[in-house]
């Protein structure tokens, strides 16, 4: 089984790909531990940054998480970067620390990926209808899987 840190990657991953796919802006899924090896030097006030910071409150090791999830969000806050941050609903630390907040509801730390992935693609989505992109049929794409 994947740790929750492992799903956090994969999820990050899959919202930079459905950005690309559908909105054609170039995004990069990136583990939060890792921002100071790289990204952080890209950041300034015209870099959005999209963090998935989310907590179950009765799992200790997903606090812990969220706890240096907001820590990285200083860090790119303190470099003016536009954090957007998929949070839980309620939680009011976060919209003070953030640009925006894409409020998913409370739930078990292993039912959490179901709720931040569906916020991700959504995000994708109308950011996609907003810059005019014809989200139902993505240019250049093709079916991992062809009949021949």
């Amino acid at each position: 089984m994947q740790s929750s840190v492992g799903r956090a990657v994969i999820l990050a991953l899959e919202g930079a790909l459905k950005l690309k796919e559908i909105s054609y802006i170039h995004a990069e899924g990136y583990p939060a531990g890792k921002m100071k090896h790289g990204p952080n030097a890209l950041i300034d006030e015209t870099l959005p940054v999209v963090c998935i910071a989310t907590q179950d409150p009765n799992d200790p090791s997903s606090v812990l998480k969220y706890e240096k999830t907001l820590s990285n969000i200083h860090e790119v806050t303190a470099r003016s970067g536009r954090v957007i941050a998929i949070a839980i609903e309620g939680d009011t630390h976060i919209s003070q620390l953030v640009e925006h907040v894409i409020h998913i509801p409370q739930t078990h730390e292993l039912l959490l990926p179901i709720l931040e992935v569906v916020a991700l693609q959504l995000l994708a989505y109308h950011i996609a209808v907003r810059r005019g992109c014809d989200v139902d049929q993505p240019r250049n794409l093709a079916k991992s899987v062809t009949v021949e």
